[in-house]
């Protein structure tokens, strides 16, 4: 057993690198992946969840106190697969460390070599009785599967029923029947399939030719308001079917106009020969565009015309059974087995006969379900607009219940999958989640993505917004939809078996109350919420609606600690949330999700063994968020003894540019403080800082860790040295808490953190504009102004963990613009460009650092609503140069330069004929007056120019192509002295190689007199 003095792999080493690799790989794995078996949010990567367990679970061979019995078994396992251990610990150590990556490789998660090495280091290290690792915030299963993979015990819980019966299912059933599992299921399915095709088929008849439909473009309507138009006017957002190459096809809209009657839209497929022979679409930031008069239709009206169709998902028919309204029939995709290849074609009157049988058929098949209403008729969420209740975006429109986000087609048919499940069967909870996973793929909210002829399911982000134009995919087509779920879910099931895991234990339960006893578990490895990141039990009501009927009776299909919440439970669930509600449940500020990550780390606490560890795992990107965590695992007794950044996130946002996630998990590693744990001096622990974070930023950046996630990766090193104590005070004895007011003066006012924020700032500024910035608050000698260092550190935070700069991480590409009401519909402007970041993240690395953004708004950045963005060059050539254009300043330069050899060039000189490149006071907008019209109270308060000035007046010189103008500004400034040609290389490393400005610096830096 090891010993509790002993330390683990995880607070000495880890091989970041290696583990990043395959953890970012992972997401590119479909066949077989869990990730496959049903859809859950923010689940960690199988391979980052592997290593870091072996690295809790294994002893550091170089420990004194590491058992002797251990080294000397690890070091048999070892030799079959990793040639000539060296004799020495640290040989022993790096061997297991490159086990440790070398295992995180997907493609070796099922070999039985490593399974068998694995198990064996685990079982020398903790003896015939397997370790008990537990997860209370389970969530995808990916911590306790791996625990379970490794040979350990794992008890996983969640307080929510949809994760809990993933997780059932994952770490119960299959481990539990293997193999057979995966068999019932494609006999099941086979019968499923051919069963319900046989049902459904009326619904969605071949073509006279033989072809069958594959899928439905639909679009929702609304009507023209304008006086003599009222056409109709199906919502848009583009007309293309395809844009492969060689196959692109897309819609022509065509008015036709009678007499006496309101025009009418019809479409026609075609081969466009250029992309300029597609229209552009009819709706935009929630305004409709009437194809026939041009009259634009604002939001207002478009959402008042859609709540009174319910969504309008579905299509409105006379009694007749004649289509006079609600969604419109764009195209029709079809495939004939004659031929290969998708066809695109318009719709017909069978394709509208079809979808009015399919309401008469489903009034039927309601009656033949026995006790709950079979449609979904629960309450959708109140729409959100920010924090954790921006998830639902589409009741203002008339989504109303959860019903509603489904054509009565779709409907149908998931009723009718449903219809056919069995009693009594095996494989009855697969088959749910079949269910569950099939609505996600047959909603009003899958969009057609043209550019790669694919749909993009309900779930594209973390959010339940509006689409505009919608697939309505067939569900028993061979080869497509439901079989082709049912055989991942298949290949789950095999690929999980042949790892011989066995049965865990899962309950539905809160993280801060766990059934299980005092001193019980070796491992607590969790990944708790992410604050106000991704609101999960909102969203996953959406799956819940249906897998609660297709398992009437199941004991995790219900709220336990609120019989009448006919949904999944919210009033514990550990987030903030300060959204209004219709249920009227509590807001959650700040403080109570820092109250509740304190109750569940000290419940953590009470469940861990003396000589037990544990792994917290955050990946948000708000200073709130993570003040938030670390004050709730500081209050619950624990300290953190390591810290590692793994890339597990793709680059980019979970849900907006609030709440953004890192390309890396944090993952903290934790022990239970002693209650002996003596009260830390200030002063030592200030000293000690900058060495430690320094250290630590110097092994990350070899690891490859940059920018935003170097930042948060930082604070576990510096945790490492404030939570060893009980609480720290300084010499008055004045407590020093963890969070506080940046901007005060005083240590116990201003909290440990900012102090945390600078000394990662200084040492930022250090690497990459020398020693003199990073003492620019003290008065440095030398230091460049506070433009520049803001600049600076704006974009070397941007830098992503592969070292280039995230150019555009919220924007998101063509798949994820269906959203377009979340933007800004009053303005209609469209996204600035420049680079962002998060107000509160700018503010804690500007203020210590003598930065006053306040000053600069308007000149290098713009803030709005929380989000800080850096202007680009482009957008202050006015700024720079008044209201000429670089051409005529240019003009000027060279003229000036011609008369005075030694020109300055700076803003404000007292001759009007100074050179034109000029400075305003902070905030000021507008024209720039001439000298002699400034009054000398404004001239006294105006700023010249600083460095950073000077650099983008050269950039824009040179993106003007005055050659001349710009050499003699170059020769001024090499005059002048070394900060400008310091500043625009730092520029130039910093900005990203394929961006504008890199261009721009390059080629004015090539342009320097030798």
């Amino acid at each position: 057993m090891i010993p509790k003095e002993c330390k683990r792999l995880a607070e000495v080493d880890f091989p970041i690198a290696v583990v990043s690799k395959h953890a970012a790989r992972e997401k590119s794995i479909r066949h077989g992946h869990p990730s496959t078996l049903h859809l859950w949010w923010a689940r960690r990567p199988l391979a980052a969840c592997r290593a870091m367990l072996l690295a809790l679970l294994l002893p550091d061979p170089c420990d004194e106190h590491c058992p002797h019995e251990f080294n000397q078994e690890a070091r048999q396992l070892l030799k079959q697969l990793v040639r000539g251990v060296g004799p020495k610990d640290i040989d022993l150590r790096q061997a297991l460390l490159k086990f440790i990556g070398d295992f995180a490789n997907w493609d070796l998660s099922a070999d039985r070599t490593y399974l068998e090495v694995s198990r064996g280091l685990v079982k020398a290290a903790h003896g015939e009785e397997a370790p008990l690792v537990v997860d209370p915030f389970a969530g995808g299963g990916s911590i306790p599967l791996e625990a379970l993979r490794l040979g350990c015990e794992a008890f996983a819980s969640d307080l929510n029923p949809v994760a809990c019966l993933i997780l059932k299912v994952l770490l119960e059933d299959i481990p539990r029947h293997g193999l057979e599992l995966a068999d019932e299921l494609r006999r099941v399915c086979g019968e499923i399939k051919a069963a319900a095709e046989k049902e459904l088929a009326e619904f969605y008849p071949p073509d006279p030719d033989g072809a069958r439909p594959i899928a439905y473009l639909w679009a929702r309507t609304v009507r023209c308001e304008s006086s003599g138009c009222g056409a109709e006017i199906p919502l848009v957002r583009s007309f293309w079917l395809s844009q492969k190459p060689k196959k692109k096809r897309a819609l022509c809209c065509k008015v036709l106009r009678s007499k006496g009657k309101s025009p009418r839209v019809e479409f026609e497929v075609f081969t466009p020969t250029k992309d300029s022979d597609v229209s552009h679409g009819t709706v935009t930031l929630a305004k409709a565009i009437c194809p026939a008069c041009r009259m634009v239709l604002q939001p207002d009206r478009v959402r008042a015309q859609l709540r009174e169709q319910r969504g309008g998902a579905d299509v409105i028919f006379d009694k007749n059974g004649h289509r006079i309204g609600g969604a419109f029939l764009l195209a029709v995709m079809t495939m004939n087995p004659l031929e290969q290849g998708r066809r695109f074609r318009v719709a017909t009157d069978r394709d509208y006969q079809a979808v009015s049988k399919s309401s008469t058929a489903l009034q039927k098949l309601a009656k033949n379900f026995a006790g709950a209403e079979p449609i979904p008729n629960e309450p959708t969420p109140q729409d959100g607009t920010g924090s954790l209740g921006g998830g639902y975006r589409t009741r203002k429109y008339g989504v109303y219940n959860f019903g509603d986000f489904f054509t009565c087609r779709q409907k149908l048919a998931l009723l009718a999958l449903m219809h056919k499940q069995k009693p009594g069967l095996l494989v009855n909870e697969l088959l749910a989640l079949s269910i569950s996973k099939q609505a996600e793929r047959l909603s009003s909210l899958v969009s057609w993505i043209a550019s790669t002829e694919a749909p993009r399911g309900t779930f594209a982000r973390q959010a339940l917004p509006i689409v505009w134009d919608f697939l309505e995919l067939v569900p028993v087509v061979e080869d497509e939809e439901y079989p082709e779920l049912l055989h991942a879910i298949a290949a789950v099931v095999g690929w999980w078996s042949r790892a011989h895991p066995s049965p865990g234990q899962v309950q539905l339960a809160d993280a801060t109350n766990l059934p299980l006893p005092d001193h019980a578990a070796n491992i607590f490895f969790t990944d708790p919420p992410y604050y106000d990141a991704v609101p999960y039990a909102d969203l996953s009501d959406f799956f819940f609606v249906w897998l609660k009927r297709a398992l009437p009776k199941h004991p995790l299909m219900r709220d336990p600690f609120d019989a009448s919440n006919q949904l999944t439970p919210k009033t514990r669930e550990a987030v903030r949330d300060e959204q209004e509600h219709l249920d009227n449940r509590a807001k959650k500020p700040v403080e109570w999700y820092e109250h509740a990550m304190h109750k569940a780390f000290v419940e953590g606490h009470r469940i861990l063994r003396e000589d037990g560890i544990g792994s917290v795992v955050f990946a948000h990107k708000t200073t709130e968020g993570w003040e938030a965590l670390l004050s709730g695992m500081i209050k619950g007794g624990w300290t953190i003894t390591g810290s590692w950044p793994i890339a597990t996130e793709r680059p980019g946002r979970l849900r907006s540019r609030e709440s953004a996630a890192l390309a890396t998990s944090v993952h903290l590693v934790c022990r239970r403080r002693g209650e002996d744990a003596s009260v830390g001096d200030w002063g030592e622990v200030y000293r000690e800082l900058p060495n430690r974070v320094g250290e630590w930023v110097e092994r990350l950046q070899s690891e490859g860790v940059r920018g935003a996630d170097l930042v948060f990766a930082c604070i576990g090193p510096a945790m490492e040295i404030y939570s060893r104590y009980s609480k720290v005070e300084d010499a008055e004895g004045r407590e020093i808490p963890l969070g506080g007011n940046p901007e005060a003066s005083e240590p116990y006012l201003r909290g440990f953190l900012a102090y945390v924020w600078e000394t990662v700032g200084r040492l930022a500024l250090q690497q990459v504009l020398g020693t003199a910035e990073a003492k620019a608050r003290n008065g440095a000698a030398g230091a460049l102004e506070e433009d520049a260092r803001l600049t600076a550190l704006f974009l070397w935070t941007l830098q992503s963990t592969n070292g280039e700069v995230e150019v555009k991480a919220e924007v998101e590409d063509e798949e994820d613009t269906q959203d377009e009401d979340e933007q800004d519909e009053t303005s209609g402007k469209k996204k600035a460009k420049g680079y962002t970041l998060i107000f509160d993240v700018v503010r804690r690395f500007a203020q210590p650092l003598g930065i006053h953004l306040d000053q600069w708004e308007g000149r290098i950045i713009e803030t709005e609503k929380g989000i800080v963005r850096l202007l680009p060059v482009s957008e202050r050539a006015e700024q720079l140069f008044g209201e000429d254009d670089a051409s005529a300043v240019a003009t000027r330069i060279e003229q000036e330069a011609r008369r005075n050899p030694q020109m300055t060039l700076d803003f404000m000189l007292p001759e009007p004929e100074a050179p034109a490149i000029r400075g305003r006071g902070p905030g000021k907008k507008g024209k720039v007056k001439a000298i002699k019209d400034v009054s000398d109270e404004a001239l006294t308060t105006r700023r010249e120019a600083t460095t950073l000035d000077r650099v983008h007046a050269a950039m824009l010189l040179q993106s003007s192509g005055r050659a001349n103008a710009l050499r003699a500004l170059l020769k001024a400034e090499q005059e002048r002295g070394p900060d400008f040609l310091r500043l625009a290389n730092a520029l130039s490393a910093l900005y990203p190689k394929d961006s504008e400005e890199k261009r721009l610096l390059d080629a004015m830096l090539l342009a320097v007199p030798r």
